[in-house]
């Protein structure tokens, strides 16, 4: 009987050894940053930059990882960074939640930059100007009247649900929160460290200012500030336009909240965190929004909308600030690890 229960004893030892290593390979990679990256133009390194790239070649971002229900391979580096590429639209929302929901990462006290290029209006901001959100709408749940069709006195066709006529708050029980608010402390204190980082300026971007000289943030060489931004998953363009954004914004957020950056992807970021709020695995608080400018949403002052929103050179002016102004934020969370993952930092405390 003893010489079974000797054998049994050595057999269960040598299972537990073979499977510890792969136990140890299973346990989850503390994150301390996420990066929300939306698309890349070709490879991740050496080429042409996207929104990824500049993370991957900046940090740098080493290791590579696939992550079930990610399309683009994510990248992390031994120092608690990782970044993915969302995909843009619709299927942002499939990838974060892949992602909150993999066990491969312990995100509990990871904090979260989603950082993409936007449309800016003229009166906030230049292009390659870049810009912290204390708020992002959701532009999506809307009814639409063919602006050839609308009554005279509308601006616009467009309005809220469960409203009769634009710039009326509606409803949008079962589709969207519609506004939320980022912690204002956290974005105080990203703005505060980044306020004064160099962006880059060339004669490319001096052309594309020039038709808006008689509007002063457009003219100006890019720049970090503090603006909110609307999502919504189509492409839009245009004076009214741009109008309906600035009064849409200014709705939802009870006039606190001034629309800076468009872009497509911000409203469904923020909906699936916020339905994982409550799981444990993310913490809401830690989220911060930095959209940089590649184009302007509507033409210079009395001049007609033009079919090519999107510049070259506003873009990689855009993707480059990206990194100077987003990793200034990062690294300081990595350096600082120790105070920064049991409290969130403030404006005014290092």
């Amino acid at each position: 009987m003893r010489a079974w229960i000797l054998r049994t004893l050595v057999a269960l030892a040598a299972i537990l050894g073979a499977t510890a290593p792969a136990m140890a390979a299973s346990k989850p990679i503390p994150i301390k940053v996420v990066v929300v990256t939306t698309f890349e133009i070709g490879a991740d390194t050496g080429d042409v930059a996207g929104e990824f790239q500049p993370w991957v070649e900046g940090w740098p971002l080493k290791r590579e990882i696939k992550v079930p229900g990610i399309r683009h391979v994510a990248r992390y580096s031994d120092d608690g960074v990782l970044a993915i590429v969302s995909d843009m639209r619709g299927r942002t929302r499939e990838s974060v939640a892949a992602l909150i929901l993999s066990n491969q990462f312990d995100l509990t006290k990871a904090y979260w930059i989603v950082s993409g290029i936007a449309g800016v209006d003229p009166a906030s901001a230049s292009v390659g100007s870049a810009a912290w959100a204390r708020y992002v709408v959701d532009a999506d749940p809307i009814y639409e009247v063919d602006d050839r069709e609308i009554p005279a006195d509308w601006p616009y066709g467009l309005y809220s649900n469960d409203a009769d006529r634009p710039n009326v708050k509606g409803k949008a029980e079962g589709a969207s929160a519609m506004v939320w608010t980022l912690d204002r402390g956290l974005v105080d204190w990203a703005y505060e460290l980044t306020k004064d980082v160099a962006l880059p300026d060339n004669p490319d971007l001096v052309k594309l200012r020039a038709g808006y000289v008689k509007e002063p943030l457009a003219a100006r060489p890019p720049f970090v500030l503090q603006g909110d931004a609307l999502g919504a998953v189509r492409f839009w363009h245009g004076t009214h336009r741009t109008q309906w954004a600035r009064d849409w914004v200014r709705l939802w957020t009870d006039g606190a909240g001034t629309f800076t950056m468009s872009d497509c992807e911000d409203q469904g970021i923020l909906d699936v965190l916020d339905a994982h709020a409550d799981s444990g695995r993310i913490d809401r608080r830690r989220v911060l929004v930095l959209r940089t400018a590649s184009n302007y949403t509507r033409p210079p002052l009395g001049e007609p909308t033009f079919p090519r929103v999107l510049h070259d050179d506003g873009a990689k002016a855009a993707f480059e600030a990206e990194f100077l102004v987003g990793g200034v934020v990062a690294r300081d969370l990595v350096k600082n690890w120790d105070r920064r993952a049991a409290a969130l930092p403030q404006a005014g405390a290092r």
